[in-house]
């Protein structure tokens, strides 16, 4: 196998592929799935990195890309790449503050921006910024302010390019391209503080190429992979590099909200995605269970039950199943699961990439049993996404997966800290040498933050380092494993555990509004708003027990004791990163009020008892707050 250099990797695929498809994206106007083939994306990145080198952009620059999921985005990248140039991408929802940083931070000077709200946002940065000098808008339909005097439509930034000079300035920076070049910086998040810029050589992408080719000699030429995560993010932006690697076809979701329709219409045979959106997989079918017939609920549970012998106990294991339950399979698998999955849009799936966050082992043995081929998986943008992920056959529950070839995986004895080493591992922090320096150990492991443990080559992860509560019992609380634990159920869409320094754990709580809506609907609870619900003593009741009954195998110290509804959900760019992770900081400041009351109340609970215990003339000795 060839691995090109991104700078000539999409040349490359044209001549071998010419007029075959290489995107698809559904046209805004019309709503109608349009083609680009190979030989048409050649032609665009060309065009691109020809305007660029007109635009005076130079080598091993810095350039931002401000957009959600859009042809443009590749064509900009690789675009980049054949200028030896620096694509930094930045998340749609970013507001001004989160792209002014990372605009200051990596000195960029243009900014590519996709629609109208991008736009805005990068043009009010442009005003004060000191560096920020010009932008290029993808949508043709943004309306530009009047007072704006510097900003150019993509389209007619590509005219700048048309011409001999700027031909010769590209093609010589193409022979030049070494593994070595600066491809990307990837911002981390920033759940625990300041986002980091992650520095991603091209030899970085060359081996997670090469190591994926390894693993996963599934993935052909054949396949259509639907692109739904933002390609901000490291897992979707590696992934769909190496469909293009593989000449895969890309279907491009623009809109996040839109997938539940595009799913059906594309077909997709590949997908990557994170664990929250199998989890809204998981409530939704059992919704359905749940409100069938008593006969049709029988038959789904017994096909569920039916897939899960066969997939876990025989399949995965490597045993031939006996010949009832094999045919048993083939029947429900051939109804019902085809019938579920065809609903979703992905009944010609043959491998679906989970990454990003804990998936419970519930939800996992659901998506097994039902026969949708998940792969869950590990890895963090300075490990170029993948450090590990689970074989075809022979996964460990629990697990999150095996450790990837020519990548290297120890556990600090100190702490338990996750340590990888290898090609894939970034070159550094941007501007922060001391970050740098404190990500590594002596002999050039790169420090995750993440605990877990490494039977043979299989990885199990414990909990986020970082995360990790300490009661003021001096008990060690993994908050993230206990959220998994509650993400399984249909009436809980969001969870935040809070604990650190507090005498016992306590939870914010976003219901999944439509099922609890229509519960209370049921039960003949009235009520006005989401907040009148919320408060509702029959629907806390309600919660309350299914919190119960999810943590019965909890130890006594991680179960939660308290919780309060909010009315409202977490938000992206609020209380969640882009990548949907819980900033706690964040929670805790902004519901500091609530989270008090919750410990305030238990306080004078126990104040209650002892005063009129004490007016009953008892002692107390046997009354212990809990400390």
């Amino acid at each position: 196998m060839i691995y090109y250099h991104f700078a000539e990797l999409i040349h490359r695929q044209a001549e071998k592929y010419g007029n075959r498809t290489a995107l698809k994206h559904r046209d805004n106007a019309t709503g109608k799935w349009l083609k680009i083939s190979w030989r048409e994306f050649s032609d665009k990145v060309m065009l691109t990195a020809k305007a660029m080198a007109e635009f005076g952009i130079k080598v091993q620059e810095n350039i931002g890309v401000y957009s959600q999921n859009m042809p443009q985005c590749l064509y900009t990248d690789f675009g980049a790449y054949g200028n030896r140039v620096v694509s930094i991408p930045m998340y749609a929802t970013n507001s001004p503050g989160q792209i002014e940083y990372i605009i200051n931070d990596a000195k960029i000077r243009t900014l590519f921006v996709g629609e109208q709200l991008q736009y805005n946002n990068a043009f009010k940065v442009q005003k004060d910024s000191k560096y920020l000098e010009r932008l290029v808008v993808f949508d043709p339909a943004v309306k530009m302010n009047p007072e704006d005097k510097t900003s150019i439509y993509f389209d007619d930034f590509l005219r700048l390019g048309d011409n001999a000079h700027a031909e010769s300035t590209v093609k010589i920076r193409m022979t030049e391209a070494v593994p070595e070049d600066l491809a990307t910086i990837i911002y981390t998040s920033g759940t625990t503080g300041e986002s980091k810029g992650v520095m991603l050589p091209h030899s970085c992408y060359l081996e997670a190429m090469r190591i994926h080719d390894v693993r996963l000699p599934l993935v052909t030429d054949k396949d259509l992979s639907m692109s739904f995560l933002p390609m901000t993010h490291i897992f979707e932006k590696a992934w769909c590099y190496y469909c293009l690697h593989k000449g895969v076809t890309i279907a491009i979701n623009q809109d996040p909200k839109m997938i539940q329709k595009t799913l059906p219409e594309v077909h997709p045979t590949l997908m990557c995605n994170v664990p929250r959106f199998w989890e809204k997989v998981y409530a939704g079918v059992h919704e359905k269970i749940n409100s069938a017939s008593p006969a049709m609920k029988k038959i789904f549970l017994d096909a569920i039950e039916t897939g899960r012998k066969y997939n876990l106990e025989y399949k995965n294991k490597g045993i031939p199943a006996p010949c009832g339950l094999k045919l048993k399979f083939q029947f429900y698998n051939k109804t019902v699961f085809t019938l579920l999955k065809r609903v979703l849009g992905i009944e010609r799936g043959r491998f679906f990439p989970v990454a990003g966050a804990p998936l419970s082992d519930t939800v996992n043995e659901f998506l097994q049993s039902v026969n949708i081929p998940i792969a869950y998986g590990y890895g963090l943008s300075e490990t170029t996404a993948t450090v590990c992920f689970y074989p075809e056959i022979g996964f460990q529950f629990g697990s999150i997966g095996e450790v990837m070839p020519g990548v290297q995986v120890k556990i600090d004895p100190g702490n338990n800290e996750i340590l990888v080493k290898g090609k894939t591992v970034m070159s550094g922090y941007y501007n922060k040498p001391e970050e740098t320096k404190r990500a590594f150990t002596e002999d050039g492991f790169f420090r995750t933050g993440d605990a877990g443990r490494l039977e043979g080559n299989t990885l199990f992860f414990t909990e986020r380092i970082k995360d990790l509560y300490k009661t003021s019992n001096g008990k060690y609380i993994a908050p993230q494993a206990i959220e998994m634990v509650m993400s399984g159920d249909n009436y809980i869409e969001q969870i935040a555990v809070i604990g650190d320094q507090r005498k016992f754990v306590s939870a914010l709580i976003v219901p999944a509004y439509p099922l609890l809506e229509k519960y209370a609907g049921e039960k003949g609870i009235s009520f006005e708003s989401r907040e009148e619900l919320v408060k509702n003593k029959d629907i806390i009741r309600f919660i309350e027990a299914r919190v119960e009954e999810h943590q019965k195998n909890l130890a006594s110290y991680e179960k939660i004791k308290r919780f309060t509804l909010l009315p409202e959900p977490f938000m992206m760019g609020c209380e969640l990163t882009d990548t949907l992770k819980l900033r706690r900081p964040v929670v805790l400041q902004k519901y500091a009020t609530e989270i008090e009351a919750m410990y305030e109340f238990v306080g004078y609970q126990l104040f209650l008892i002892f005063a009129v215990n004490l007016k009953k003339k008892r002692t107390y000795d046997h009354i212990r707050p809990t400390t």
